[in-house]
């Protein structure tokens, strides 16, 4: 099974490249999101494969004046995993690490787009994610998240909305490994546990630097995985920090994030305090997570498109509506100075969370 992808030298295994070993839910992943500095426009792309469903699919999401845009592809892989275009949905990397690209051609939609992505700040590597359900690992992947700036331009029927680097910013990140994709497993785990998954993920832009948290924590409000890193202009890092508090205010009788602190402090007792207020939520089903027709992986034919919409001012806060992605404005209190941001913030919470005072699968106390 040679492909185009064995004449770079990418090889992980004495094996071609399209071969990823015997786990079916082995996959390959760019996101990316983007959003106005000042603004309440964000768009986001996701493109995957599944070299062993022989899978791919991408999407696009574009949520404004109140709407969410989303359009969606599948098609059969057919081995060749260097070819990242999915019906109308395409990404190039440019120039690796530094500059990728994410076009839309004409659809079923009247949207088009041709985006850039820039670095503004290096990548970073993430602690590794492995999650199991008893015995079985369910979850093992690793990922490179980095800081960017956007341009080009979207059309909407005949309206071109100008994306400027100096106005528009968003993050990406490249995740890769065993997750669940695809039709579901036909002999789940007994005994049957209560699925627990508590996400936040917050990347944020400042002037003079940007910042990159998240938390996965157990059922008891402990974290079980998390990641904290600044990164300055001058190319300075500030990532060993010896704590990390979170407290965390939901909206009543919801899920969903009203206003989230966080507080970092160093080994040299330097202090960074983070305000974070969603003020704009989009749905991730859109990009596909959690949505029961256009899930991650799953078989839609050799080649489907599909085009759809949400009202943003109606939130089910049900599956598939409970994965989020939050446009915020955020205040970073420094050992030095008190600096505003803009970034988003992430949330997925499934089943209990007992600072949260969430104690079954959905339930909004």
């Amino acid at each position: 099974m040679i492909t185009k992808a064995d004449d770079y030298p990418i090889h992980q295994l004495p094996h071609p490249v399209s071969e990823v070993g015997t786990e079916r839910n082995f996959y390959d992943r760019y996101f990316f999101n983007g959003y106005s500095k000042k603004e309440d426009f964000y768009f986001a792309a996701v493109l995957c494969l599944y070299p062993n469903l022989n899978i791919m699919d991408a999407s696009f999401t574009v949520a404004v004046d109140g709407k969410q845009h989303n359009i969606r592809s599948s098609r059969i892989l057919g081995l060749e995993r260097l070819n990242t275009k999915v019906g109308p949905i395409e990404v190039k990397v440019l120039e690796p690490l530094e500059k990728l690209s994410v076009e839309i051609s004409k659809n079923d939609s009247d949207i088009t787009a041709k985006l850039e992505f820039t670095k503004r700040f290096e990548p970073m590597q993430e602690p590794n994610m492995t999650l199991f359900n008893g015995p079985r690992k369910i979850m093992d992947t690793c990922r490179l998240t980095q800081h960017g700036n956007w341009s080009g331009e979207i059309k909407i029927k005949n309206e071109i909305i100008k994306i400027s680097p100096k106005e528009f910013i968003g993050t990406r990140d490249r995740s890769w490994g065993v997750r669940p994709v695809g039709a579901g497993d036909s002999q789940p785990m007994v005994p049957f546990e209560m699925p627990q998954f508590f996400w936040l993920w917050a990347p944020v832009h400042f002037d003079e630097l940007a910042t990159h948290i998240y938390y996965i924590d157990n059922e008891k409000g402990e974290a079980d995985n998390a990641f904290a890193k600044i990164q300055f202009d001058d190319g300075k890092e500030q990532s060993n920090f010896v704590s990390h508090q979170k407290s965390i205010s939901y909206l009543p009788k919801t899920r969903r994030v009203e206003s989230l602190s966080l507080s970092l402090k160093t080994s040299q007792e330097e202090l960074f305090e983070f305000q974070i207020t969603p003020k704009v939520n989009m749905f991730m089903c859109g990009l596909g997570y959690m949505h029961p027709d256009w899930g991650h992986g799953q078989f839609k034919g050799e080649l489907e498109t599909h085009y759809d919409t949400y009202d943003l001012n109606d939130d089910p806060q049900d599956p598939p509506f409970l994965h989020i992605q939050s446009l915020c404005e955020v205040k970073l209190k420094t050992p030095e100075k008190e600096l505003q941001g803009r970034g988003v913030l992430e949330q997925l919470f499934l089943g209990p969370h007992e600072p949260s005072g969430f104690m079954d699968l959905f339930d909004k106390p």
